[in-house]
């Protein structure tokens, strides 16, 4: 620990002779409120100009606009999110009705996977 740390804290809190010397913490209180005071006022009177007023408006847009992108991509992520989620829990059903589709689609891939002439047969004119 820094050692003008441990001296300015005891200076701070024990009571002896630099009280004595004339520091006046309520005013150095005041001191700083009034310096945010000014900064208020500062900023209050940039914010009369006109191009102060035309830079903050257009950065609220800039927000607004990148905020609508970054909604439309979450609701994206969480559809595609939901939808595998789903997917996942219809394949691991043993539900009759999804059973039946199952065996229903392995047979429709057998019927795509055989031929459809018979192999040595005459072309069809």
């Amino acid at each position: 620990m820094d050692c003008s740390l441990i001296l300015s804290v005891a200076f701070v809190q024990s009571s002896g002779p630099w009280e004595e010397e004339g520091v006046d913490w309520g005013m150095i209180k005041k001191d700083n409120r009034r310096k945010w005071m000014w900064l208020f006022l500062g900023g209050v009177a940039a914010f009369q100009f006109y191009a102060i007023r035309e830079i903050l408006a257009a950065f609220a847009l800039f927000v607004l606009g990148f905020a609508a992108i970054a909604a439309f991509i979450a609701s994206l992520y969480l559809l595609q999110k939901s939808w595998e989620v789903g997917v996942g829990r219809l394949a691991a059903s043993q539900n009759a009705a999804i059973l039946a589709v199952r065996r229903s689609v392995a047979v429709v891939e057998d019927l795509a996977r055989r031929p459809i002439r018979r192999p040595g047969s005459a072309p069809a004119r």
